[in-house]
Formats: C-alpha cells, sequence, structure tokens
C-alpha cells in the first residue's frame, strides 16, 4: 500500500512538473536559442547510434521475414513487411529506447548534479525559474527532434532491408520498394510521428522530473540516472500499447 501511494505523489508530481511548462511556455514563450541548442545535443548527437539501430533492425527483419514467408512462396512481400513494421512500430519504439539510453540519462545526471550541489536552489534564490532554465527548452527539443529522428530511423531501416533483400534473397530493389510502397499508407506514417512525437515528451519529461527530484549525492545521481532511463524506457512500452490502441480506434472509427 504504501508503494502504492509513493507512486500516485511521484505521478502528481510528475503531473504539475508538465503544467508548470505549459503555463511558461504560455505566459514567457519559448527561448530559441536555448531549444536549437537543446535539439543539437538532443537530435544530432544521437543521429548515429539511431542510425546503426535502424539499419541493422532493417537488415534482420528482412532476413527473417524472408526465410519465414518462403514457405508460403510469400518472399516478395518482404518490403510489406518491413515497411510496416518499421513505420508503425519498431522505428518510433527503437528510436525512443535509444534516445531514453543516450539523451535522458544524460539530462537526469546534469540536472541531478545541479539539484544535489543546490545550484537549482540558487536560481531560485536568485528569482529565477528552475523550468523556464532547464526543463522548457529540452522537452521542446524532445518534441521536435524526435518524430526527425523516427523518421531517418525508419528511411535507414527500409534502405538496409532492402540491401539484404537485393544481396542475399535475390529479390530486385525495384521489386521490394513497390511491395513497400503498396503496403504503407499515408496514415501509417503519420501513426508513427504520433508516436514518437509522445515518446519525445515521455523521455524527456521523465528524465527532467528525475533529475529534479535527485538526493543522496553523488550517489543519487547515480541511482537517479539510472531510474530515469528504466522508468524512460518502460513508460514508452506501456504508452506505445495505449497510443496503437487509441490510433487504431481513430482509423476505424
Amino acid at each position: 500500500m504504501g508503494r502504492v501511494k509513493q507512486a500516485a505523489a511521484s505521478l502528481g508530481r510528475y503531473s504539475l512538473l508538465l503544467a508548470d511548462v505549459v503555463r511558461d511556455i504560455a505566459r514567457h514563450g519559448v527561448s530559441v536559442r536555448e531549444v536549437v541548442k537543446q535539439i543539437v545535443w538532443i537530435g544530432n548527437n544521437s543521429l548515429p547510434i539511431v542510425l546503426l539501430t535502424a539499419v541493422f533492425t532493417g537488415m534482420v527483419l528482412a532476413l527473417q521475414t524472408a526465410y519465414g514467408l518462403h514457405r508460403f512462396g510469400a518472399k516478395n512481400y518482404v518490403g510489406n513487411l518491413v515497411g510496416l513494421a518499421l513505420a508503425k512500430e519498431l522505428g518510433p519504439v527503437l528510436t525512443a529506447v535509444m534516445v531514453c539510453g543516450r539523451v535522458g540519462a544524460g539530462i537526469a545526471a546534469e540536472i541531478a548534479s545541479m539539484t544535489v550541489t543546490e545550484q537549482v536552489d540558487a536560481i531560485r534564490s536568485l528569482g529565477g525559474d528552475p523550468v523556464r532554465r532547464l526543463i522548457t527548452p529540452r522537452i521542446i527539443a524532445g518534441l521536435l527532434s524526435m518524430p526527425l529522428l523516427s523518421g531517418v530511423a525508419v528511411i535507414t531501416g527500409v534502405l538496409g532491408g532492402m540491401a539484404v533483400a537485393v544481396m542475399e534473397l535475390g529479390i530486385s530493389a525495384h521489386q521490394y520498394y513497390r511491395s513497400y510502397l503498396y503496403a504503407v499508407q499515408i496514415f501509417d506514417v503519420v501513426e508513427g510521428l504520433i508516436k514518437s512525437l509522445c515518446f519525445g515528451l515521455i523521455v524527456v519529461s521523465i528524465a527532467c522530473y528525475k533529475g529534479l527530484q535527485c538526493r543522496g549525492g553523488t550517489e543519487g545521481v547515480g541511482l537517479t540516472t539510472t531510474s530515469a532511463v528504466v522508468t524512460g524506457s518502460l513508460a514508452v512500452f506501456i504508452a506505445n500499447f495505449f497510443l496503437t490502441k487509441l490510433l487504431i480506434l481513430f482509423k476505424f472509427a
């Protein structure tokens, strides 16, 4: 029972933090300079690991689906399955998990270090707003960066699948491309972008929240960083289910 109360209290504080961010944006707008700085850090620096993950995911998908479909004489449908899986699920989810592991940990560690060394309290004592200085630019940057990273991941994964289809499976690039276009519709792409937008908010906001709640000196910073990555990754998987359910209901409404 105590853990349930603690979880409910933590969820309430997290909701209040998001409300403070919305209020800050409504009152003061957005600092473009800070947002661009965070976009470079979140988006540009995460690009190599996202691309590497996406290309090998696409290649493995192509191999597995091809040999699975070969038993039914449907190997030519590799492009359909790879495209749909990457556009709707694997592209947004894997990108969010990679960003959570790299960027989420960095954000949590940075803000946690400022919290335990009382730099956040110093900002308040000087009349500043820690939410405006530390939280809002990062969340806006996450919202903008994640869909772009996800889109690049989907394209890279599809190209990786095409490379395997051409070199290993004897499927022509044109045939793979046509099957991809036949299966993937505009709503599938929009669905993936909507998910990645929500994942960007989840990953960055949880990392910021965990950093602000850090206690216990340098040991607390390490625990906070681990907690931010684990909680953010779990939240992405949980949110993915509910977002998928909502988008399916909307599609067939």
